[in-house]
């Protein structure tokens, strides 16, 4: 009988994950480590070098992590899971004009539930992650705050999950800087992962094409998007793009269009095909709308509330007042905050913790 019960970690193969693995097993826990394969890596385009969660390697260097250590590994498939939940969201919602965050939904829906189904049935009490964040008890509920490592912190992705979740949820890794987990891979006898690089992209675009992407999974769609307008602010025809799927807010780079002073995407507009461009300045809001927002450090939104808001994964965050608006939360900035695009999670915090979040939606209307 382990010294302090059984865990099921989630095991990526990378060196944050692996270390949490190696933390909880040094602790007396008895650890059952699971790499969740979910998305095939042998569909990627011919030639690319396959780095991240999905590939064959990473899962090798799980597995045989936990057999030098002594403790179970299995692989779970969830492609046919993540293909409908992520990558069918992924493509809806730059169709709809929006800006998608794969990895909100895929921590939300898929790496938990599926975490905690398989903890169900190896009757392990608690589920623990790589991530750079904590969670902790207060007045009766689960609250998620940052990690120690701000320049890794990742708790920004992880407002979606619910209470019941987080009360099994362990991240071993909040209390310690990268460099620090890096150093413990390397006294551990591991110094190829200690030396192992991160991986930024989205796991199932590894070229970081997601231009190439979208026109893979519905050719004919793009083919009837070709020669949309660019237009000013003003209205006036700029001249023609491949697409409106193509483009984000606050997109200044790759427009394929010379107006002799940059530029910047600061509206689209899926029923026209018609992107809108501007100058820095146009990008600049003080009100944004969230839908389906779900609350961590707190139960319901019944009054204004104080919060810093981020709009970003890398966002600093900007002081604001929240409150409801229908079934929305109405953000007022207390500064201006440029590109806030559809789409992407608005997070609102409480110092280093997380208040709650959403999907930035756009002004007109809550679809």
């Amino acid at each position: 009988m382990s010294k302090h019960g059984r865990v099921l970690v989630a095991m990526s193969g990378g060196v944050d994950s692996s270390v949490t693995a190696l933390m909880l097993h040094e602790q007396g826990y008895e650890v059952i480590g699971v790499t969740m394969k979910t998305w095939d890596y042998a569909t990627a385009k011919p030639g690319k070098r396959i780095t991240g969660c999905c590939d064959l390697d990473s899962i090798n260097d799980a597995r045989d992590m936990a057999v030098s250590r002594g403790f179970h590994h299995m692989i779970i498939d969830l492609r046919e899971e993540f293909g409908g939940a992520i990558i069918g969201n992924f493509t809806r919602e730059y169709m709809a004009g929006r800006t998608p965050n794969p990895c909100v939904l895929c921590n939300t829906f898929i790496k938990w539930e599926a975490l905690l189904k398989r903890a169900n049935m190896l009757d392990c009490e608690l589920i623990a992650t790589g991530h750079y964040a904590n969670v902790r008890e207060e007045n009766g509920r689960y609250v998620v705050s940052k990690g120690a490592d701000h320049d890794k912190d990742q708790s920004y992705v992880l407002w979606g999950l619910e209470q019941q979740n987080l009360a099994r949820t362990r991240f071993p890794l909040g209390s310690f800087k990268k460099t620090e987990i890096r150093e413990m891979a390397l006294k551990s006898g591991f110094p190829n992962l200690a030396k192992k690089s991160d991986s930024y992209e989205i796991c199932f675009i590894p070229d970081n094409d997601y231009r190439g992407f979208l026109k893979r999974k519905d050719p004919e769609a793009f083919e009837k998007l070709a020669h949309g307008k660019f237009v000013g602010t003003d209205g006036a025809a700029l001249g023609e793009h491949d697409g409106y799927p193509f483009f984000t807010i606050g997109q200044r780079k790759g427009l394929g269009i010379a107006l002799g002073e940059p530029m910047y995407v600061t509206e689209i507009n899926p029923e026209t095909n018609t992107v809108v461009l501007g100058r820095k300045e146009d990008l600049d809001k003080q009100t944004a709308w969230i839908r389906d927002p779900k609350f961590q450090k707190i139960a319901a939104l019944d009054t204004e509330l104080e919060a810093v808001t981020k709009v970003r994964y890398k966002d600093q965050g900007t002081p604001s007042t929240i409150s409801m608006d229908g079934d929305r939360v109405r953000v007022d900035f207390h500064a201006k905050v440029a590109a806030i695009a559809p789409g992407q999670s608005a997070v609102f915090y409480d110092g280093d913790d997380v208040i709650g979040g959403g999907f930035i939606d756009r002004e007109k209307s809550s679809t």
